[in-house]
């Protein structure tokens, strides 16, 4: 194919690339406004709950950058093609999942479904559109992403309310059908000539040095901060990671080129997608929760408010004029902040603040849709040729990883200070007392036993502890955005990002960061 004029059917081709990101985007919050049922049905803890969430994201981050490198060797639309098949197979286990174990379990394997699909999604848009259209798609790529978290929960809640909380999986068997048979007609194969092989130990090394991070993470509230296993966990993953950047750049043929972090396209805009996605999914992660047992609204409601974030998708179309008008840097900077401002919007809120919750998602789903496309399109352009796969798995790991670091740690330190809020839980008796300190689920399922004005203080206790929780997680989300935002300011060149895949490693291989603007 001439890459200088494109693929004759490069839009449907799109279109079948962006059903498969809306499927994959749609499973990583979908379980959240079904938790409550979940935790009834299957007898969840706290932390099982937790798991259910996050093994999705981790497997999926944990292995994206062996996903990229597969699908340059084997084939973008044979990876994409199997990933579509298993998704499909593990969402039927999910369905009827029988224990909170097994669950955790197909959840997983759904991850691992996810991963081998999504870097093959922007190594396709690589090799089937011309660089002048590549920004265009790739924005439209970076919306089809996002908006699939956000409709996450609306699906759930349109289905909580006619079926039982398995049946949100069953809708990814038709889609994932559709996205499996289209992409056999339209999209043409495409791999790495002479690839070199994969890095089996260094896929190794970051895979159990994310799990070792996540883990302490997650269980740090059950078993305390301060506890072997939690430090032990946190210091073995860091462990990991340092040994895995130091294998990647001893390795003849390394999973990832750690020399290209220190481009400034490359390295900044890694950042910023971690950055944002950890905003991403920390804030509703908990705004689900918060929506459903603070506002104490049905599933439905619950869905449709989120849809607020829907603002990325005017974001998205505005981030490609914005960087050729004002620069990378500013577009960057700019969306970061934005995500900042919002998250700060959401970590005011109090118990009955429903309008400031629809205001803070629409800031922070604008913000977003500029940010992303922009730091994306900067990591393709380094990205060679030849590594379309492990160059766009790399932004996203910076989602994902962002993501599962973002779920992790929101929800150890909500729990956290939930409990440390509620002195009032502590006069319970036994079972029920436990209850309320595992979470606001367990006290609002309390409060109804008990029933009456003693039923009604125990959950407005409850709520408050939740509400103090969650401003104080969000701040943390704030403190990150702002973060990358300096970061980027510091870093990232000023100028738009080369439209000549050549340029951009010519400045990799000389160091440089193309702060002069570049020729169109």
């Amino acid at each position: 194919m001439n890459r200088s004029v494109g693929h004759p059917r490069r839009w449907h081709i799109l279109n079948i690339l962006c059903l498969s990101l809306v499927l994959i985007g749609l499973d990583t919050l979908i379980l959240n406004l079904a938790l409550p049922s979940i935790q009834k049905d299957l007898d969840a803890t706290s932390s099982q709950l937790q798991w259910t969430v996050d093994s999705y994201a981790l497997a999926f981050g944990g292995l994206l950058l062996m996903a990229g490198g597969l699908s340059d060797r084997f084939g973008r639309k044979r990876l994409l093609s199997i990933g579509l098949a298993a998704f499909a197979l593990t969402s039927l286990g999910a369905a009827f999942a029988s224990s909170a174990e097994s669950l955790i379990t197909f959840r997983t394997l759904m991850g691992v479904s996810a991963a081998l699909m999504m870097p093959a999604t922007l190594a396709i848009i690589k090799d089937v559109f011309p660089p002048e259209e590549q920004g265009k798609a790739i924005g439209i790529w970076s919306g089809a992403a996002a908006v699939g978290v956000p409709l996450g929960p609306l699906v759930s809640g349109l289905l909580l309310e006619h079926f039982w909380w398995g049946s949100m999986f069953l809708i990814n068997v038709p889609l994932a059908a559709i996205a499996l048979i289209g992409g056999a007609k339209l999209i043409p194969e495409s791999k790495a000539e002479g690839h070199p092989g994969l890095d089996l130990v260094g896929a190794l090394l970051s895979v159990a040095g994310l799990v070792a991070i996540v883990y302490g993470l997650v269980e740090a509230p059950h078993n305390g901060w301060g506890d072997i296993v939690t430090l032990g966990s946190l210091f073995l993953g860091v462990v990991l990671m340092v040994v895995f950047v130091l294998w990647e750049g001893r390795t003849a043929h390394p999973m990832l080129d750690v020399s290209l972090f220190l481009n400034a396209r490359y390295g900044g805009g890694a950042l910023a997608i971690a950055c944002t996605s950890f905003g991403l999914y920390s804030g509703l992660y908990l705004l689900t929760q918060y929506l459903q047992s603070v506002l104490e609204l049905d599933p439905l409601g619950a869905g449709l408010r989120m849809l607020a974030i829907g603002t990325m998708m005017i974001g998205a179309p505005l981030s490609a004029k914005l960087v050729e008008r004002a620069g990378l840097k500013a577009t960057v900077v700019l969306g970061l902040l934005l995500c900042a401002a919002g998250l700060g919007v959401l970590a005011a809120l109090q118990v009955d603040d429903q309008t400031q919750a629809l205001i803070g998602l629409a800031a922070f789903g604008l913000g977003m849709g500029i940010a992303l496309p922009a730091a994306v399109d900067a990591i393709l352009v380094v990205s060679a040729a030849r590594q379309a796969g492990a160059g766009s798995a790399v932004a996203d790991v910076g989602m994902q990883v962002g993501g599962a670091l973002g779920i992790a740690i929101s929800g150890s330190v909500i729990t956290t200070v939930y409990r440390d809020d509620l002195p009032q839980a502590a006069t319970l008796p036994g079972e029920a007392g436990d209850a309320v300190r595992e979470s606001l689920a367990g006290a609002s399922a309390v409060a109804q036993q008990v029933g009456g004005s003693t039923g009604r203080q125990l959950l407005d206790a409850a709520q408050h502890s939740f509400v103090g929780g969650f401003a104080t997680t969000l701040l943390i989300a704030v403190g990150v955005a702002v973060a990358g935002a300096v970061v980027a300011a510091v870093v990232m060149p000023r100028a738009r990002v080369a439209e000549d895949d050549g340029t951009a490693q010519a400045e990799v291989a000389h160091g440089t960061s193309a702060d002069a603007p570049a020729a169109s």
